[in-house]
């Protein structure tokens, strides 16, 4: 598995909260230290890829209603070995939407999470330590609701308090 395109990604990132900087700080030592970060069955963690989803104006981003979990997110979800985390996020985008059209915006990492992953038939309460990029899409395109989810839903980014961001 290739862990350096990540750990150079990471170390090019520019966190914009103490917080982000303490994730990045504690996920470029995990990846260092877990060679088989990017696989599920690392039971402590595991790198999971995510996009935030956002409309040629930027002004939406596009959310699923996470079925197990009951709570709104960016779509996203486990590598399953696949150590290209930019390409996981956009295939968990376009499975989890219906999107066909998904654009990467950049390549450059967009935001970094650590959280914690309640236990859950047999598998450990665990962390995924989450890396995410910035996509497009229409949000005409129709949307198709996977088996993950109980809905999805285009919301203006106002409402989310997520402006901090410098996207453009």
């Amino acid at each position: 598995m290739q862990r350096n395109s990540l750990l150079q990604r990471l170390e090019n990132y520019q966190p914009s909260t103490l917080e982000e900087t303490l994730f990045k700080e504690q996920m470029i030592k995990f990846i260092r230290e877990n060679p088989t970060c990017f696989e599920r069955s690392l039971l402590i963690g595991h790198i999971t890829g995510s996009a935030w989803i956002v409309d040629e104006s930027r002004q939406f981003t596009l959310l699923t209603h996470h079925r197990k979990l009951d709570k709104w997110f960016q779509t996203g979800g486990h590598c399953d070995g696949d150590s290209d985390v930019l390409n996981v996020a956009i295939k968990e985008a376009s499975e989890e939407t219906g999107l066909s059209n998904i654009k990467t915006i950049t390549s450059n990492i967009f935001d970094i999470d650590i959280h914690e992953i309640p236990e859950r038939k047999g598998v450990p309460k665990h962390l995924h330590y989450d890396v995410r990029f910035l996509l497009e899409a229409d949000r005409n395109e129709p949307l198709i609701i996977s088996s993950e989810s109980s809905d999805l839903a285009w919301v203006e980014l106002l409402l989310l308090d997520i402006q901090a961001k410098k996207w453009f």
